[in-house]
């Protein structure tokens, strides 16, 4: 007597579930890596300059130099990730801003966070100008969230009356751009910032009133 050939047991329900949660642990691992090494890179560059060692990068990202490579291939690579965090990070702020205080002190701050940004873009300036010229999308992928932030922030201010109704978001960051990126000089963060100050008591409305500085006193307009 032949008896029938045993058919395999079925797999339990739930198994590929847990056998995928390795993988899942994997990719939200290599996530937190990944932003370990660009806060590194960015910490570094601020410090060495974008020529500071990968290695260095990798030590203080507390990874092996072989995760850098496997999520930055060139030096070139871990640069740009660097730089679109800071635009992405900048352009999000808008929003932020504008949903945790009035409209005019939201545009106030964003032109503050814009020194820093600029800050970080001026120690990897050149290495920007090599990946562009390579055809990257960079400058247009940054240009586009950086000028959409700007108009919501001068909108949305307009709007409520904190800042003159002839306030045009393109001559703004065009004085911006003055301000901080056409200023090389030592020390030219903190005249940025004072500048930025003083720019956007003239951009106030005369309803909005007193400017407050950045030690929380007002300053009076001046009736002269």
């Amino acid at each position: 007597m032949t008896g029938k050939a045993r058919r395999p047991a079925p797999r339990p329900p739930g198994k590929p579930k847990a056998a995928a949660e390795p993988a899942r642990k994997l990719r939200a691992d290599g996530r937190r890596n990944r932003e370990r090494l660009i806060e590194a890179a960015k910490a570094a560059f601020g410090e060495g300059g974008a020529d500071v060692s990968l290695e260095e990068i990798a030590r203080r990202a507390g990874v092996g130099i072989g995760t850098l490579y496997r999520h930055f291939p060139t030096r070139e690579a871990i640069v740009e990730a660097v730089y679109r965090r800071e635009v992405v990070h900048l352009a999000g702020a808008a929003a932020r801003l504008i949903g945790s205080m009035p409209p005019g002190e939201a545009l106030h701050q964003w032109m503050r966070l814009f020194v820093d940004y600029i800050a970080t873009k001026k120690l990897i300036a050149a290495a920007l100008g090599a990946i562009a010229g390579r055809g990257s999308d960079l400058y247009s992928f940054s240009a586009g969230l950086i000028t959409d932030a700007v108009a919501l922030l001068v909108d949305q201010a307009r709007v409520a009356g904190d800042i003159r109704p002839d306030v045009d978001p393109g001559d703004l960051m065009r004085a911006l751009a003055g301000l901080t990126y056409g200023n090389s000089d030592p020390g030219w963060q903190a005249s940025a910032l004072r500048l930025i100050d003083i720019l956007m008591d003239g951009l106030r409305s005369a309803r909005a009133g007193a400017s407050p500085t950045p030690s929380g006193r007002a300053v009076p307009r001046s009736r002269a």
